[in-house]
């Protein structure tokens, strides 16, 4: 049995004997932006009902403005007969079935919404009014003001049954709507958040009497980005909004993107609003479920490791806080490009143990899991082993992507499909484990991971789940992850060993040979697994993260990643 440390941390469990029911319960498919709409039974909203969520949020990067016409305010935007005004029209009857469905199955149907987001024709015509010194739409202009709120008086108008919105700043996605342009509202920090809040909860809460969820999560310059980590300054923009009960602020339970070792969001259980919490089910940092990678424990109890201490680990800690008042899932999604799968089995995992915790704390994590294992027709040693894998999965991926002994810092050196290296990604990185002498103890981590990798696919062929589509998937899945880990334990031992013999010139060349020949034969597996199972999820590059390609979709970087940086010490060999 591999070597892996016990989780040092005891179950969090509610403190109230009876635990609690969280009052929001959200899930939502999160398509690659300029792709087609993901394939899954998540986007079904009986789905959603059958687990008892109480809401779908609906995210095809066409936010519900781009369904309406502005006629309220302009009639040229959009003139009868048009090209553009035959979209939105099609763009309004998706919209409405949306809505349709969501109600039929006893679900709200929440739309994710990009501000700012406004017609192209728009902003031609009415240029100098809204527009800053630096081409922006500028949302403390008065007019751009007027132009979000009759928007919103429209979409509501237009949508009466439409139960809220959720909005998002600083990532503005335009792939998906042609006759649409705009920008991040957040040009002057707290003030800019403050502004639209206020805006928003006028028009939303107040005036439409619909649900409003306000994420934090913004990027961008000016400094309005600290909101979705700071808690000084979520106080500085939310303590002067007056509360409302139809207005809540979503925050993602990391203090910043869905990497493992960032910290708990210190925001959370903060300021004078409800609050829900982010959790990404389909992780697109660790290879989006074509492999095991359970989170159920560590967003509930808190990451192996997260210190302790007396602030809030995971979200078991924030149970008695009236503020916490739910849990919205990302089933699938986030990221961009693949690894794309075809079979759900760890994506249903997460959101199986996270939606049964939230509808009942009292559960606990293990609980959560215990029930989801039954259902999956295990018991006895069939889910002690489940359970085992699934944690042990949680090990791997920290030691393999991450690390449990030295902060990495370039979170992003392996993203969605791609695989960086040494000639960009890790440089930062590899001076500073070399500048603390930390080689072996960073080669050893990632030869751990590979054990782990291992075992996982030693315990996924005698775990009897009952379908047998999911059973093939969790053999086929654990061997995926075996590869990913092997390519990345011996795609390490050769660039960080030839990184230090760049810097000495002294290179193992012994050492090297030996693991490009284990990277090489991990590659040939792994390709072997893809060509033979048809339901193995899509393979890696080794390449870096690249530039957005000419249809707004991140590509590969040809000239930098983990291939380019092995082969290079594959030359140096050969000479």
């Amino acid at each position: 049995m591999t070597d892996t440390p016990h989780r040092p941390h005891a179950p969090r469990r509610a403190r109230g004997s009876q635990g609690r029911r969280l009052p929001f319960l959200m899930d939502m498919v999160h398509a690659n932006p300029g792709e087609p709409m993901t394939v899954s039974r998540y986007n079904d909203p009986a789905t959603l009902a059958a687990l008892d969520y109480d809401g779908q949020v609906i995210n095809e990067f066409r936010p519900p403005q781009t369904a309406v016409t502005f006629d309220t305010f302009d009639e040229r935007i959009f003139p009868a007969g048009s090209e553009a005004r035959a979209w939105v029209e099609e763009n309004v009857r998706r919209v409405d079935e949306h809505i349709r469905r969501a109600h039929a199955a006893g679900v709200a149907a929440y739309f994710f919404t990009d501000v700012i987001v406004l017609p192209r024709r728009l902003v031609e015509l009415h240029a100098e009014e809204i527009l800053d010194q630096e081409g922006r739409i500028n949302l403390h202009r008065p007019l751009t003001q007027h132009v979000h709120r009759l928007m919103l008086r429209e979409v509501f108008a237009r949508f009466p049954d439409m139960d809220g919105l959720v909005i998002r700043t600083g990532e503005t996605y335009l792939q998906n709507t042609p006759f649409h342009t705009g920008n991040n509202p957040i040009t002057d920090a707290a003030a800019s958040h403050r502004l639209l809040i206020e805006l928003l909860r006028e028009e939303v809460c107040v005036r439409a009497g619909k649900e409003l969820f306000y994420r934090t999560w913004s990027l961008g310059s000016g400094g309005g980005d600290r909101l979705r980590y700071d808690p000084a300054f979520y106080r500085e923009v939310t303590d002067r909004i007056e509360p409302h009960e139809r207005l809540l602020f979503s925050i993602k339970h990391t203090a910043d993107d869905y990497w493992r070792t960032v910290p708990f969001n210190e925001t959370l259980g903060t300021g004078r609003h409800r609050q829900i919490v982010e959790v990404q089910c389909q992780r697109e940092y660790e290879a989006k479920g074509a492999c095991p990678d359970y989170i159920g424990d560590g967003v509930v109890n808190g990451f192996e490791e997260y210190p302790e201490g007396p602030a809030p680990r995971g979200l078991a800690d924030l149970v008695d806080n009236p503020l916490f008042a739910g849990v919205w899932t990302w089933s699938r999604g986030g990221g961009w490009r693949g690894p794309y799968i075809t079979n759900e089995l760890w994506c249903d995992l997460n959101v199986s143990v996270v939606a049964r915790w939230t509808r009942d704390t009292a559960l606990g994590e293990e609980g959560a899991f215990a029930a989801h294992a039954r259902e999956a027709g295990l018991d006895g040693e069939g889910t002690r082993s489940f359970r085992r894998l699934a944690l042990l999965s949680a090990a791997g991926t920290l030691r393999g992507h991450y690390s449990a002994r030295f902060p990495v810092e370039a979170l992003t050196w392996t993203r969605d499909q791609f695989l960086g290296g040494c000639d960009r990604d890790l440089v930062n990185d590899y001076d500073a484990i070399l500048d603390r002498g930390l080689v072996d103890v960073a080669l050893a981590e990632k030869e751990q991971a590979a054990r782990i990798w291992q075992e996982i696919t030693e315990l996924a062929d005698r775990i009897p789940l009952r379908n047998p589509a999911d059973r093939a998937y969790l053999r086929v899945s654990a061997r995926y992850g075996k590869y990913l880990y092997a390519v990345v334990h011996h795609g390490w031992e050769v660039m960080l060993r030839g990184f230090a013999g760049d810097r000495d010139g002294r290179y193992d060349n012994d050492a090297i040979a030996a693991h490009l020949r284990a990277y090489d034969d991990a590659w040939r597996g792994w390709r072997r697994l893809e060509a033979r199972e048809p339901s193995c999820g899509t393979l890696y590059q080794a390449h870096s993260f690249g530039p957005m390609d000419a249809n707004g979709v991140h590509s590969a970087d040809p000239d930098h990643g983990m291939g380019p940086s092995v082969e290079r010490y594959r030359g140096l060999l050969a000479r």
